[in-house]
């Protein structure tokens, strides 16, 4: 594998393997002028060559590591009565898929085959609850009032089943289910360190705790957790993209400590849908296994050893991401 090295004075190919010679030799690389004049303009020595294996995120995942998914769904009254068709909560009888069910189904079927148990954590934030206060974060579930369902088709059974048992409110929060997701896998990172975990965030508007959600992501980008959020409908969300670190600003808490990592990557549905190029469920996970495999290789985690005997899978071979 050629390696080109540039300085002010000159230039020179080399290799790998010669760069290793050199470490070794303690010899010098000449640095020659321009190409084809040959004139010796200065030397190379090495002080230190350290070769490291960089661990790809198949090579995780094929050793056992898992990625646990996690729902959160926006449940304020600014998305409109669920009961009518202008509605972004209302179900077709059509069968038509609205902008949260298709988030749901897009990114949890996906994810569901690198998680072993397909049991995932389902909330809502922003309602009012049958004879109780608005509340921030809440089970799906209203059955057995457990956080987990099962499979995809349990996440979009909870997710109907709530839209007609509560009352749509606001305002709308991040932070308290961000923090919730955060307890789970601090929780879990105690016990061991091959479950990474992935929130999906579905949104319709502006959030109106900025300042809380970014401390809560501050002190989430030490743990196993990726943030995705969707924007559906029609809202300005520009303040969203704020939470998303792609221009290379990393977010900085109420106390000024400044994030680990990026661990938030935002879509607003309506655009990516109008560019054609990409389905939205592309967009979302297009940065999750460069998260994944930051957080792994800053602690040193490696994958594990493979298993000579072990169980055949139960679901199909997952997808690349």
């Amino acid at each position: 594998m050629p390696v080109a090295t540039m300085n002010l004075w000159g230039a020179l190919q080399t290799t790998i393997a010669q760069l290793e010679n050199l470490y070794k030799s303690k010899a010098g690389a000449n640095f020659y002028s321009k190409k084809g004049q040959k004139k010796l303009k200065g030397q190379l020595f090495l002080d230190t060559f350290q070769e490291k294996v960089q661990h790809t995120f198949l090579d995780y995942i094929s050793s056992g590591f898992e990625l646990n998914f996690m729902v959160a769904v926006d449940f304020t009254a600014s998305n409109g009565d669920p009961r009518t068709p202008q509605s972004l909560h209302y179900i077709d009888p059509s069968g038509r898929l609205n902008s949260y069910q298709q988030a749901i189904l897009g990114v949890s079927e996906v994810l569901q085959f690198y998680d072993k148990d397909r049991r995932f954590p389902a909330w809502g934030f922003g309602a009012k609850m049958p004879q109780g206060p608005v509340s921030h974060c809440f089970n799906l579930n209203a059955i057995t009032n457990d956080c987990e369902v099962v499979g995809f088709e349990g996440i979009m059974s909870a997710y109907s089943s709530t839209l007609y048992s509560v009352s749509l409110s606001g305002p709308t929060l991040f932070g308290p289910v961000i923090n919730k997701a955060a307890e789970i896998a601090s929780h879990s990172a105690q016990y061991g360190n091959n479950r990474y975990f992935v929130l999906l965030i579905i949104t319709d508007g502006v959030i109106t705790d900025e300042q809380e959600t970014k401390d809560s992501i501050v002190r989430a980008s030490d743990l196993p957790l990726s943030i995705l959020i969707v924007g559906v409908g029609n809202a300005d969300f520009t303040q969203m993209r704020t939470l998303d670190a792609d221009l290379g600003k990393r977010l900085q808490s109420s106390t000024g400590r400044v994030a680990t990592r990026d661990i938030v990557q935002f879509v607003p549905m309506r655009e990516v849908q109008a560019g054609g190029q990409v389905t939205v469920v592309q967009s979302l996970l297009e940065e999750l296994p460069g998260q994944f495999l930051e957080y792994m290789r800053t602690r040193g985690i490696k994958p594990q050893p493979p298993q000579h005997a072990s169980a055949p899978p139960a679901y199909p071979p997952p997808p690349q991401l």
